[in-house]
């Protein structure tokens, strides 16, 4: 079965570890094989990769479109994941969704829980009240 994937003017695509940039027209791409396709939406740059769920996110988007380096991912992942869980044990059922999926080699729906874990963290820092304290030096 094959997709079809309408590019809007440079918009960014991933597909099977080729970036490609879509020139000033809207294009339409047919992919008839099975092979890891990014969206630009769902593209993490390495410096957007700022925080303990983002870097995860990202680390499972390089096994996803790099799989010759996949040992190395999962090395990277796995101390990513311990440190994670260690510092905020409530994420612990969704790191083991995650983790799952990808001992399953199941990376692209790994990324959308990925994604929902970087939602989760993003609420967690927004529900901390800012302090108006001060603190002198002395």
């Amino acid at each position: 079965m094959s997709l079809k994937i309408t590019l809007k003017p440079g918009e960014r695509i991933i597909i099977d570890g080729a970036v490609v940039t879509n020139s000033d027209s809207t294009s339409n791409l047919i992919i008839e094989n099975n092979v890891p396709i990014l969206r630009q939406k769902n593209i993490m740059s390495p410096h957007e990769a700022d925080s303990p769920c983002r870097r995860i996110y990202f680390v499972i988007q390089l096994m996803y479109v790099d799989a010759e380096n996949l040992e190395k991912y999962h090395n990277i992942y796995w101390h990513l994941v311990r440190d994670l869980v260690e510092a905020a044990p409530s994420v612990l059922n969704r790191i083991d969704q995650i983790s799952e999926l990808i001992l399953n080699e199941e990376y692209y729906p790994a990324l959308k829980l990925a994604r929902k874990l970087i939602e989760y963290e993003q609420e967690a820092i927004n529900s901390v009240p800012e302090c108006s304290c001060r603190v002198s030096g002395g």
